[in-house]
């Protein structure tokens, strides 16, 4: 057994960490979304999306319908959404989001990651509106479609940008937050395939930063990402 095999076996176990973490992180997105408006999908449109999200990440269906039972539970912890803000070192900005059954737990871990790593755990408010929390959808592209004329025809629902993703071949839509279930809506109403869909919040000016300063905030994201309570981590950095 050499390097080849050492390399296969350090992959596979990068890529069962992602999957834990992310059947974890869409196990507790299931929680909330059943907890605010019940089980089904058809008259759940967040649970519904979610479940499109949890496809494309090829969790099994067995995990998914265990997930929506146990949410359907009175004895299901109840998660709650939590936005955390700060500064990293060298002055970039982060946006934490988390989902958590333990506030004061989530708020001390958080806390501790930016005092270890020379950074500020802000208050609220502090950074949030540098960034802009938009919507996404990814479609399946069928070939035949016009995005320029999809585009226009999307903007009266909320859209901003449409696009061809390059690397996927995929049609990307983004519109603003408050945007989404409004383009959800059309988007299936067309019959077109979601693949996946979400939400970001973009900077509005990013830094760009030296390798060596630019690897401190690294150590402080890598920190923030491997918590449990996290879900999405977004910054300034270039």
């Amino acid at each position: 057994m050499g390097r080849a095999f050492e390399f296969r076996k350090a992959r596979k176990m990068k890529r069962w960490a992602h999957m834990s973490k992310t059947f974890t992180k869409i196990g507790r997105e299931i929680t909330i979304a059943v907890k605010e408006s019940g089980p089904d999908p058809d008259s759940n449109s967040r649970l519904r999306a979610i479940l499109q999200n949890a496809k494309a990440e090829n969790m099994p269906k067995d995990n998914i319908e265990r997930a929506i039972k146990k949410a359907s539970s009175k004895d299901t912890s109840d998660y709650k959404e939590a936005l955390f803000e700060g500064y990293a070192p060298h002055g970039i900005a982060i946006l934490i989001e988390t989902a958590t059954d333990n506030n004061k737990r989530t708020v001390a871990n958080i806390r501790s990651y930016f005092n270890k790593c020379n950074g500020s755990l802000g208050t609220s408010g502090s950074v949030e509106f540098m960034f802009d929390h938009t919507c996404n959808f990814r479609l399946k592209n069928p070939g035949d479609i016009d995005v320029e004329e999809l585009e226009l025809e999307l903007i009266d629902f909320g859209a901003e940008e449409v696009f061809v993703d390059g690397d996927e071949d995929d049609i990307m839509v983004y519109g603003e937050f408050a945007s989404y279930g409004g383009l959800q809506k059309e988007l299936e109403a067309r019959g077109m395939e979601i693949l996946s869909s979400g939400f970001e919040r973009i900077p509005q000016v990013t830094k760009e930063l030296s390798e060596e300063d630019a690897a401190d905030v690294e150590k402080l994201l890598a920190k923030i990402e491997e918590d449990d309570d996290v879900l999405n981590v977004f910054h300034s950095m270039a």
